[in-house]
């Protein structure tokens, strides 16, 4: 394997972008070739990297290419599945953007597909990577909070950005709210848990965003707010409080994990970890800034940095992706189980959702 590995990028959009500008900054590392449909993304892509590289509007352009170690998919969610299986053919390593799939049709051909894959296959989960997030884990697996109890997360922010067709204004499309934006969370929640979910229950809605908007005589079916709880196999309960149209928020992400002896929160962007503990029944707040290694801080506090850096870095050790496929279709059954929740009006069992519902 070469000390420089060559990138193709697949996706120019929004995030394809923040990618190509993480790797930009990344030593080791570079953008060869870029494939998009879309002309004004392509012309992004050639701002931001220069006359050299290749960019095209067919991806299968870039995986005809062997001089490339990996691909990163940037794509609408719900053509993941199917540019996933043409990359997998090409044997490359693989990042791939969140939700993994839409469907659980569409999971169960990824997940078999998957089955011993000779390179890195790594769903992109950026927030664990988040400087105070990764404190707060840090902290709670140290047994800072003694035997966890309780996690709650909050995200109570903008709503979503424009996208190219508009894709993400409809469930058909995202996976639905709960997944496109919230496999975050879950993927959190069982990583700080240590457990398995085993039900969910959720209550949410679309009451104030997209509702005026129209497209192709349709309105947008995404919910802009929910609450799910979630349980888990060793007896903790998750909850997450979501709300998309509280743009004056001091601050959008907030964690807290509470357990026998005292709880740990984090907040972004402050940037801050406060650690609490029953026994002295007072705070200490920790300031958690960007490390300055990081070379492009970008709009996740530096974690799709520190994400690329742990990806290059697996893939030149030969090792395991720190977020696997089972990981990225985790997170998106708790999605899918909060949103038909929501449909039913009932909590819905994690095996309702699985790939054993299948």
């Amino acid at each position: 394997m070469p000390q420089e590995l060559r990138y193709g990028l697949i996706g120019a959009g929004l995030m394809g972008q923040e990618h190509l500008r993480n790797v930009g900054a990344l030593p080791g590392a570079s953008f060869v070739a870029v494939a998009d449909p879309h002309g004004p993304s392509r012309d992004q892509a050639r701002m931001l990297l220069g006359p050299e590289p290749q960019i095209s509007a067919d991806y299968r352009d870039v995986l005809a290419r062997s001089d490339i170690d990996a691909i990163v998919i940037a794509t609408p969610n719900h053509t993941h599945a199917g540019v996933l299986r043409d990359v997998m053919a090409s044997g490359k390593n693989i990042l791939s953007e969140k939700p993994l799939c839409t469907t659980l049709q569409d999971g169960r051909a990824i997940v078999e597909a998957a089955e011993g894959y000779p390179a890195v296959f790594w769903v992109a989960m950026e927030y664990r990577y988040m400087p105070p997030v990764a404190r707060l884990i840090e902290l709670v697996h140290g047994g800072r909070v003694g035997a966890l109890k309780m996690l709650a997360i909050r995200e109570h922010r903008f709503p979503f950005l424009p996208k190219v067709g508009d894709w993400n204004r409809f469930n058909r499309n995202t996976g639905g709210t709960l997944v496109e934006k919230c496999c975050h969370f879950f993927d959190l929640m069982r990583l700080v848990v240590r457990s398995e979910p085993v039900r969910v229950f959720a209550s949410g809605a679309q009451d104030v965003n997209h509702l005026d908007e129209r497209y192709d005589g349709e309105t947008p079916d995404i919910l802009d707010n929910a609450f799910v709880v979630v349980d888990f196999e060793n007896g903790v309960r998750a909850m997450l409080d979501l709300c998309m149209f509280a743009e004056g928020s001091a601050n959008q992400e907030e964690i807290a994990v509470t357990g026998s002896r005292g709880k740990v929160e984090a907040f972004l962007p402050s940037s801050k970890v406060v650690v609490a503990t029953r026994e002295r029944g007072s705070a200490v707040e920790i300031d958690v800034p960007v490390p300055a290694d990081v070379g492009f801080e970008g709009y996740h506090h530096g974690s799709s940095y520190i994400e690329h850096v742990r990806f290059r870095d697996t893939i030149l050790a030969g090792g395991k992706a720190e977020v696997t496929v089972s990981d990225g279709l985790a997170a998106v059954e708790m999605g899918m189980a909060a949103q038909r929740s929501i449909e039913t009006g009932r909590p819905v069992l994690i095996e309702e959702v699985s790939l054993r519902a299948v």
